[in-house]
């Protein structure tokens, strides 16, 4: 899979259905053959896999010490609400109501590409989200890019 790029508007109609953005409809060829996986992201937003991405996940999580009660709560929290959705002939996907009220969703969302995966925010959290962009980003880029080792002159 190649990554995801953009950043969409999008509102919700009165049952919770949204319509897959063109732009976005376009690098998810795999969602009406497979269709997505929509769960809790890590923070109050949802986030949507494609199918191969999803189990790729699974694959990382079946890896770790099922003894591990802390491995245990992480793998049951973050698998928890996972719900395999289909668009339908329109090209809506309907979000779990379930879903919806943990990311505080109640009409109009951001859907945000963010590698791999696509996040989807309640419009006003997103909002939030950015104007907490941290004051000196170049310092936010240094310490996760350079001292972790990935940074390009090394």
């Amino acid at each position: 899979m190649s990554y995801l790029t953009g950043e969409f508007e999008c509102k919700l109609d009165a049952k919770g259905r949204m319509m897959i953005p063109a732009g976005l409809k376009k690098q998810l060829p795999e969602a009406d053959t497979e269709g997505l996986v929509i769960n809790r992201g890590l923070e109050k937003y949802l986030v949507i896999y494609t199918k191969t991405e999803w189990d790729k996940k699974l694959d990382e999580l079946s890896k770790l010490n099922e003894y591990d009660r802390k491995v245990n709560q992480f793998v049951r929290y973050f698998t928890g609400g996972a719900t395999t959705v289909e668009p339908d002939a329109a090209g809506r996907i309907n979000l779990p109501k379930g879903l919806m009220e943990y990311a505080g969703i109640t009409g109009e969302v951001v859907l945000t590409c963010m590698l791999n995966k696509v996040e989807i925010w309640d419009k006003k959290a997103h909002q939030q989200m950015l104007s907490d962009e941290p004051e000196n980003f170049a310092d936010l880029a240094e310490e996760v890019m350079v001292k972790r080792g990935k940074g390009g002159n090394e």
